[in-house]
């Protein structure tokens, strides 16, 4: 007799789980039933499950790529994929001694030149990624080298607003007293 959901979530043979603990309430005495006060009834019939969702919802453990890198890896994937798809062929017209296989084994060298540049096209996306716009607190990272530069660029651009605003309140002309 194989064993059910219900069966296999019960909790032990040795575990007071059997019996539940109800207290019933019963106006009018009824002479077929037992009426017990607050004392322990065996269970008879499995209680309502409460309604369980099949999985449950989990935040995702990593962040989503960049698309530009999604975009990349993509490529490279089908381009693997169709470069396998070559090399088995060409085995199989190998085995079979096909005039095809010389031609599927160019095809699959060229392929595997082709795979290789899409696996170092998604390598080299993601580092150009990380350094343009995230990875800011590794040192080496260009990004934290621009936000540097754009916040020297904007004191700067104060700096000579206030001071032309300074040369102005004077009523000078703006230009110093001597050459």
């Amino acid at each position: 007799m194989s064993m059910g959901t219900a069966e296999r979530h019960r909790a032990p043979e040795g575990d007071d789980a059997s019996e539940v603990s109800v207290p019933v309430v019963s106006e009018t005495p009824d002479r077929d039933r037992e009426v017990v006060e607050a004392g322990r009834v065996p269970r008879t019939r499995e209680p309502q499950a409460a309604y369980r969702p099949l999985w449950r919802e989990e935040p995702a453990r990593r962040r989503r790529l960049p698309d530009p890198v999604r975009t990349a890896a993509v490529r490279a994937v089908i381009v693997v994929a169709v470069t396998l798809i070559l090399a088995m062929v060409a085995f199989l017209c190998t085995l079979a001694e096909s005039w095809l296989a010389f031609p599927m084994v160019l095809g699959s060298v060229a392929g595997t030149v082709v795979a290789t540049w899409g696996v170092l096209d998604v390598w080299v996306t993601r580092q150009v990624w990380n350094q343009r716009h995230g990875v800011v607190s590794v040192p080496s990272s260009t990004a934290r080298a621009m936000r540097r530069e754009r916040r020297r660029a904007r004191r700067q651009a104060r700096r000579a607003e206030r001071g032309q605003e300074r040369i102005g309140r004077r009523g000078g002309t703006g230009q110093l007293s001597h050459p």
